[in-house]
Formats: structure tokens, sequence, C-alpha cells
């Protein structure tokens, strides 16, 4: 699979030890150099805790592309702001998941967990212990493990390689196709390049049929040398671990996702770095439909402007022309990126309600597509 940034490879276990380090000292005391700033709704705002707020770090606001009822992930959550934000925006009906290593950033957020709930009138938010490149691995049930079978040889090692296997399939952290949206706020660029294919497929593994992944982080205009990706403070400061800004949505195509957009670009760059500017960006991708075979015949025609629009599998779509679909290309092309460009024929298969109309269903404009009859 495609790497996602400069190919240079991670040899050096320091970059997330000093990640680790590093966040954990910002759960004590804030660190202003970390990430760049980023406005937020005051309504959501002024019911999270102060602590919680000063030792946010992020570069973007991936939760103002939440909706009600969404079941929501948060990779690298941290302090717990967007997971609290998300609770708000996806009420009652909705459920939000953090994931984070860092036992401080865990304590802080979880420490308010109550209040929260209190204050909203509902409990609808956990964080769970883990590394956002493995998703099936729970690191409290792993300690839990630990605990009872210290690791003091070869052999307990092997044994230990066993466990954690058997942890993966028996209790995941996050089961597969579970999530309606992973969102994650300048925290990719952390993920060591090694990992970064298994963090792009875990993203997808857990996302449901049509679901989407909304994600902020730090793109660089070009390479980053592999001095300074090898400078663990700036590696650690979401500056040298960036992905070059052409390169991060095919990271998102090769893992298999469809439909990438980008929602939000930093006009100004947050920093310059040996003539390297980097900036925030805010990308959504969506995983596809399954394909469902039908007897019924679906033609659209692509509305325009552009003479001519090609979908991800390289499928012609000229402005004007019916084109008849195929399952696979239906099941895709019914996604919200594309759908409003369309005009459909036949029986259409509405998108699932983990995206437009959330879990619990709903009518409405959100939720039809535009059909018209192409009997001319």
């Amino acid at each position: 699979m495609l790497l996602t940034e400069t190919g240079f490879a991670m040899t050096t276990p320091s970059l997330e030890s000093s990640v680790r380090e590093r966040y954990a000292a910002a759960a004590e005391q804030r660190e202003v150099a970390l990430c760049c700033p980023v406005s937020y709704a005051p309504r959501f705002l002024e019911r999270i805790p102060l602590e919680i707020l000063e030792k946010d770090y992020g570069c973007g606001d991936p939760s103002r592309h939440l909706l009600p009822g969404d079941t929501v992930l948060d990779l690298g959550s941290g302090g717990g702001k967007i997971c609290y934000i998300a609770a708000q925006i996806v009420g009652a009906a909705g459920h939000v998941i953090g994931v984070d290593f860092n036992e401080p950033m865990l304590a802080l957020a979880r420490k308010y967990q109550t209040a929260m709930a209190d204050t909203l009138g509902y409990a609808n938010v956990e964080f769970r212990r883990g590394r956002i490149q493995d998703l099936q691995l729970s690191l409290d049930r792993l300690d839990a493990k630990l605990a009872g079978a210290p690791v003091s040889s070869a052999h307990d090692w092997l044994s230990l390689d066993e466990t954690i296997e058997q942890l993966r399939q028996s209790a995941p952290l996050i089961e597969s196709s579970s999530i309606d949206v992973v969102v994650s706020n300048c925290v990719l660029n952390l993920v060591k390049t090694a990992d970064r294919d298994q963090l792009f497929d875990e993203l997808f593994r857990v996302l449901k049929p049509g679901g989407r992944a909304v994600i902020s982080d730090i793109v660089a205009s070009r390479d980053v040398p592999e001095p300074l990706q090898k400078d663990a403070t700036l590696w650690s400061g979401c500056v040298s671990g960036a992905f070059r800004e052409d390169q991060f949505g095919r990271a998102f195509e090769a893992a298999g996702f469809v439909g990438v957009e980008i929602l939000e670009r930093q006009a100004e760059p947050w920093q310059v770095i040996e003539g390297i500017e980097f900036r925030s960006l805010t990308l959504r991708a969506y995983k596809p439909l399954a394909s469902v075979e039908t007897q019924d015949g679906c033609e659209v025609i692509y509305r325009g402007p552009w003479a001519v629009a090609i979908d991800d599998t390289g499928a012609e779509l000229p402005r004007g022309e019916r084109v008849p679909l195929t399952d696979s290309q239906r099941a895709q092309l019914a996604l919200p990126p594309y759908r409003d460009h369309l005009i459909w024929s036949g029986e259409f298969q509405p998108v699932p309600a983990s995206d437009c109309c959330g879990p619990g269903g709903s009518t409405g404009d959100c939720c039809e597509p535009t059909v018209v009859s192409l009997d001319f």
C-alpha cells in the first residue's frame, strides 16, 4: 500500500516515546507550541470545563461535520475536547468514543465524564486506551493480562504475543464496521511512518459501509527532509511528521476510501521551516457502500458544470448524457459527495442513515436524491 508522506523509514523508537512524554507533560501544564490555534463554536465550549479547553491541542475542527445520531470515534482524543463537543452535536441518540494511548490525557478526559453527563442530561461519551494505528488492541485489557503474567523471559514474550493476538480477535478495542464517523484533530501526523499503512487500514476497518472519515491534520508543501523527521521535538510538535499535501488524500484512496474531498485548507501557512510550508487541512473520505445486485436498470445524467466528470473508478460521465450504471457504480455514486451532481432514473437505493439522516433514520430532502424521469 502507498506510504503517505516522504517515504523515509522510521528506524528510531524515540519518536513515539517523545510524543507520549510531551503530551503527558502537556496534560499537566499547557504548552502553547503544540499545533495551531483553532476557533470553535462558543455554544459548545461554554459547557466544557476550562481545564480541558486549556490543554487541548489541535489544528482544525472536524466536529462541525458531524450529525445528530452519529456514532463517532475520535482518534487521539487527548483531554476530550472534541469528544465533548461531539457529544452535544450527536445528542442522546448518538455515541462518542475517544481513543488515546496517553494515560495522563485519558485521566484528564475521564475526570469530567460524570460532570459532563450531568450538564448535558445524558451520558454518551467513553474513553478507551489504545494506539490509533492498532484499534484492535485494548491497552487496558493488556495491562490486566500483564498484571497476572509478567514478562521475564523469551518464553514469556512469545506467550504474550499469543495473548495480544487473542485480545485483538476476541475483544477488539473497536469492532469492525461499527462507526459512522471517524474524526481526528492533528494526530495522524504523530504516527511513525512505518505504521501509517496500518493506520489507514484501521480507519477503513472500523467504519460502517457508507461511513466517513473527517480528519484535520498538518500537511507540508513538499517532502520533509530526513534530518527534520528525526528531530523528536519537531515531530512531537506536529511539524516534521506532516503528510505531503498532495499525498494526504492518496493515502485514503490507497486504503479503499472514495469520495475524498478537501473541506477546509488554511490559507496562510502555520509555520515555514527551511522553505517548507506547514498548514492545516481538513479532509473527508467515505467507505464505499456494499454493492447490491438489482434487476432494475439505473441511468444517471451528470448535471455539470464540467464537460466531463470522472469518478474514482475512472468511469467518465459526460455532461448532459445518459450513462448506465453497474451495481457497484450505483453504490458508490449514491454517496453524498456524488449524488447531488447527478440526475437519477429508476429505483434509487438511498444512502445509509449513518451519513445523511442519522442512525435513527429521518425523512425530508436530506435523505432523498433528486429523481427525474429521463423519458423526453
